[in-house]
Parts: structure tokens; sequence; C-alpha cells
């Protein structure tokens, strides 16, 4: 799952906490409403708690000081170096893994989570992981996530090509690699594995999306 990404989670992991509160001008409306997103998945997850991507442990943070169980799943070793390294989580393991490839669970969880991880698959990936995590969770289990997505193709090509207007480089680049699914088939995946689904638009990039088994 996204290891080819690797080398840019590697290049994010010493400022990621820093980009997220808008210290660059270039992603600031990317991660607009990031804290609040994060609060948004913590009030609705259940108690146990498998989250993926966790990076420099911000969502786990929120997760913890709610009282959840959390797992944290996260590929980069810079970025789980971070995470160990809070006060607040320093009591948990950060496990390496990634949403297809991660170590078995001592127990059963009733929540999946993610921010900013899900557009790291391609639609194949997005598809199968969708199947294992209906097989994983309970009825009434939970996958909760907030990612960038896009309502249609024309959407998608608006904001590339404005984008690409004012020089903002970086952003394009993401945008161009990266593999950004359109909603109806991020909904398409949840709906034929048997999740009901609900979507709240954080900015003009990420939606927050509640699928429910």
């Amino acid at each position: 799952m996204g290891l080819e990404f690797m080398p840019i989670f590697e290049e994010w992991a010493a400022d990621y906490d820093e980009e997220v509160n808008g210290s660059n001008p270039e992603y600031q409306e990317v991660f607009a409403g990031y804290w609040e997103t994060l609060a948004e998945i913590t009030k609705a997850s259940r108690d146990t708690i498998l989250e993926f991507g966790s990076g420099t442990g911000n969502l786990t943070e929120k997760l913890v000081a709610a009282g959840k169980t959390v797992y944290p799943i996260e590929p980069s070793p810079e970025m789980r170096q971070i995470a160990e390294s809070k006060p607040t989580l320093q009591h948990l393991t950060f496990l390496e893994g990634d949403m297809e490839n991660f170590p078995e669970l001592p127990e059963t969880v009733d929540t999946i989570v993610s921010n900013l991880v899900f557009h790291h698959l391609t639609a194949i990936e997005k598809r199968q992981v969708i199947k294992r995590y209906h097989q994983l969770l309970p009825k009434g289990g939970k996958i909760i996530f907030g990612d960038t997505m896009f309502l249609s193709q024309a959407t998608y090509a608006k904001i590339l090509t404005e984008k690409k207007a004012l020089g903002e480089n970086n952003l394009v680049a993401d945008l161009e690699r990266e593999y950004y699914p359109l909603m109806e088939e991020v909904e398409e995946h949840f709906t034929e594995n048997g999740f009901q689904t609900m979507y709240r638009q954080m900015n003009r990039f990420v939606w927050l999306v509640i699928a429910k088994k």
C-alpha cells in the first residue's frame, strides 16, 4: 500500500506538525479544518480503534484523550519516532505496517480510522482493503476517515488548473501523483461491501467519511 510514497513521508516527518497548523502557505487550504476533522473522527469512533497512517500521532492523541483503546499503524520510521516521543503517547507501541499489511491484533476492533491516508491506495487496493475491513469489524463497526476526494473529474481539473496558475508546484505534484478518488468511486467501494455511509465536506479538498457495517 502506497509504499512508493515512503520518501515523501520521510520528507514530511520533521515539519508535519507545523504544516498542519498552516506554516506552509501552499498547503494551508489542504489543512484547513485539520483539527476539527480529527475531533470529528474521534467523536464518531467507538471504543477499540485500529488507526492506519498514524503519522506523528495527532489523531492518536485525540483518541487516547477520549479514553479509546488505540492500535496505531505507521509505515514510516521517522513518523513513528516523532509520535513515540510525545509525552501523551509514550505508553503506546506504534506498529510498523500499512493499510494492507499490518500485524495481527490481540483483540477485535470496532472502529478503523485514518486521516489523509486513503488516497495513497490505488482504486483496486481501496476496494480490497474495504472488503477486508468488513470481515474484521463486528456488526455496527465503523470505518472513519478524513481524506482528499473530489465530487467530479471536472472539480479535480478545475482545482489542478488553478493551482498550476498559482505556481503551487509541490501541491500540483501531489495532485498529479497520488490516487485521489472521486466520491462516487468511494461510495461504490463501501456499498458493495455492506456499509452505510455519511459524508461531510471539511474543506475544498477533504471530506469526512463515516461508513457503518
